[in-house]
């Protein structure tokens, strides 16, 4: 196991930021301590060898203006709060409109767009970045003083671990989740339509046009968000406009670490299973991918990573009949998520 720092380049206020890697066997993961950031990930194939599974970008300047959120730590509020308002306790608050008329990733400057404090270290069973972050009162249009934390790391078992923590001095909605791109035969290496996907989910979050749920939640059964038994993305993809952008409710008890979806590439052989504490999954196929210039000579089109990401209900704040996404002094947040690849 090995861990190396180096400088990824300097903010424009002249702060340095930091790429760290984690090594363990023949797996190694690079983190960027602005945006909290996965940046590659090298996972080895009997059949095509060693590749980068991520999208991302070469410079630091690049994640500065990283639109489509490749590989990020996404707060305080992952997803989409519907007509960027909410209210708690009679008090109603207001938040930046950056998906049209709604509150998309924590806002203008979400903690994508922040530079976290890091420590790296080893452990028995693997190596480690934990990131640190506060954010104060009325961030974003956000209640509390809010100090947050995330841990991402990768064991000796071919496990990449993302462990998520928050605490907030009063009553705020909070949603933490990783924006990962992957692409299992390599990044740069063509669409992810010839994936095959299972998602142990019977059911998933029914949205309308700007993608805000309509507060129903519907059975996947013979629609084609059935993806209970694997699948190849493609199958049933021109049913759904413009491909997958939506949440499904993960099958179990929320809070416990169990199965939440495995994905498997034929040409490389690689797969990759995910576990979640958290009640449901955001299943997005890169729909808004447009020309992007991203590592070694690569440009991302369309549809050419697929994100899984572990998370409350989209517009939780506003759907009372969803799990709960306040929290406060009284109620701390942590959430975990597991990533198992195999080749």
């Amino acid at each position: 196991m090995k861990i190396s720092r180096k400088t990824f380049g300097l903010l424009s206020s002249g702060t340095k930021v930091y790429l760290y890697t984690l090594k363990v066997g023949d797996v190694s993961l690079s983190v960027s301590s602005f945006g909290a950031a996965l940046t590659s990930l090298e996972v080895p194939s009997r059949k095509t060898g060693r590749e980068d599974i991520l999208l991302g970008y070469s410079t630091l300047e690049a994640y500065t203006h990283n639109t489509p959120y490749l590989g990020v730590t996404i707060g305080r509020f992952g997803n989409r709060i519907g007509r960027a308002q909410f209210s708690l306790q009679g008090r109603h608050y207001t938040l930046y409109k950056n998906d049209g008329e709604h509150c998309l990733h924590g806002g203008r400057r979400g903690f994508d767009k922040l530079l976290w404090k890091a420590d790296a270290y080893e452990e028995r069973d693997g190596v480690f970045v934990r990131f640190e972050l506060e954010s104060p009162h009325g961030d974003e249009g956000f209640p509390g003083n809010l100090k947050a934390a995330v841990c991402y790391g990768l064991t000796k078992s071919h496990e990449m671990i993302a462990d998520y923590q928050a605490k907030v001095d009063a009553l705020c909605p909070l949603n933490l989740t990783n924006h990962a791109y992957f692409n299992l035969a390599g990044e740069g290496k063509g669409d992810i339509l010839s994936h095959e996907v299972t998602l142990h989910a019977s059911s998933y979050i029914e949205v309308d046009e700007a993608l805000i749920p309509t507060g129903e939640i519907k059975p996947v059964q013979q629609s084609p968000f059935d993806f209970r038994t694997r699948k190849p993305i493609k199958r049933d993809f021109q049913m759904v406009e413009g491909g997958y952008d939506h949440c499904f409710v993960v099958d179990g008890e929320p809070g416990k670490l169990r199965p939440c979806a495995e994905v498997f590439e034929g040409k490389s052989g690689r797969s990759i299973r995910v576990f979640t504490t958290q009640p449901g999954v955001q299943f997005y196929t890169g729909n808004h991918i447009e020309e992007i210039r991203g590592k070694a000579g690569s440009i991302y089109r369309k549809h050419e990573g697929f994100c899984l990401e572990t998370q409350r209900f989209p517009d939780s704040p506003n759907q009372p009949q969803f799990p709960s996404a306040i929290f406060g002094p009284d109620r701390d947040y942590h959430e975990k998520a597991l990533f198992a690849f195999d080749w």
